[in-house]
């Protein structure tokens, strides 16, 4: 008969207490790693006290808030704010589709972007110029929206902007791309892959760095060229980061850019560039309805929870690892 290893949880002994054992082994092994459990305490403050310790006031969202009267105070009303979202509120839908279709085109075009960055990147065997092209993609990452917003305001002035004056110079004419609800979304995604294709395409290039070198060679001695060494190796090498990455991102789905729209959009395009982000900024802050937005902000993050849930079944079927 083949013998089970011993774990902490079938190591017993026969009067059913814990081998004490086990448990001094485990603690030799935290004290041999101590260190590293020591620089997670950063970590789990911080969620502590900025991702966990906000819940406490998640249940404004059931109350009429009343700032003097604070959390505790304020009378319950139940599902009324929900009701109101729901059926009352004339702008409800309208921004929730916006927010839809905008998370959806990031997600169709934003997201394979920093994939194929990567395995182009990953192509160049001129070192110093694809260390130059790297540096050069990352840049906008580091720029605030506060910043690109202004540059993107004076680049695509349909007056002096340098984008529209290269258009004029084949006969077209000049597009007011953030004033014109037609092109308003085309420019925040493309903007968005600009900012933000070189950051995501460090752990893409991590993951192709990871790949064994002998898969390659073997596949050239069978005549595989480079497209089919990509199609064959190099795409199913990574496939796991990309899925992992992919759960995360069906995670933002109601998330779709406070602050790049917040920085660009104006009332000409509030039918078309006002998400739940802006909404909630607008109607909570200014108007002071509290209750109200915290309702819409459930809502949002139920409904992220939910997709990153079931992407996350979906991706495990397909025969990926996930993150549960």
């Amino acid at each position: 008969m083949s013998r089970q290893p011993m774990t902490a949880h079938t190591a017993q002994s026969a009067t059913g207490k814990p081998n004490s054992t086990v448990w001094s082994r485990q603690y030799q092994r935290y004290q041999k790693h101590k260190y590293f459990y020591l620089m997670l305490v950063p970590l789990v403050v911080y969620y502590l006290i900025f991702e966990y310790g906000p819940l406490y006031g998640v249940q404004i969202a059931f109350k009429d808030y009343m700032l003097r009267q604070g959390i505790w105070g304020s009378p319950w009303v139940g599902w009324k704010h929900f009701e109101y979202m729901f059926t009352l509120s004339p702008d409800f839908y309208k921004i929730l589709g916006n927010t839809v279709i905008i998370s959806l085109y990031h997600i169709i075009f934003g997201f394979p972007a920093p994939i194929i960055l990567a395995l182009l990147l990953n192509e160049l065997r001129l070192e110093v110029f694809k260390q130059v092209s790297q540096t050069i993609s990352y840049l906008p990452h580091f720029l605030s929206w506060i910043v690109l917003g202004g540059m993107l305001i004076t680049i695509l002035s349909p007056t002096t902007g340098a984008v529209n004056i290269v258009l004029g110079w084949f006969g077209i004419e000049p597009i007011y791309f953030l004033g014109d609800p037609h092109y308003f979304r085309f420019t925040l995604v493309v903007s968005a892959i600009w900012k933000e294709i070189g950051w995501g395409t460090i752990i893409y290039l991590a993951a192709l760095a990871g790949i064994d070198p002998y898969l390659y060679e073997a596949a050239k001695i069978d005549g595989a060229n480079r497209w089919k060494q990509t199609v064959h190796i190099t795409l199913p090498s990574i496939m796991h980061v990309v899925a992992i990455l992919f759960i995360f991102k069906t995670g933002s789905i109601l998330s779709a850019g406070f602050d790049q729209i917040f920085n660009l959009y104006n009332p000409a395009v509030y039918s078309v560039a006002d998400i739940l982000d802006t909404y909630v900024y607008r109607v909570g802050l200014t108007q002071l309805q509290y209750s109200f937005t915290t309702a819409v902000g459930l809502f949002k993050n139920i409904v992220a929870f939910s997709m990153v849930m079931m992407t996350n079944f979906i991706v495990k079927k397909m025969g990926q690892e996930g993150i549960l």
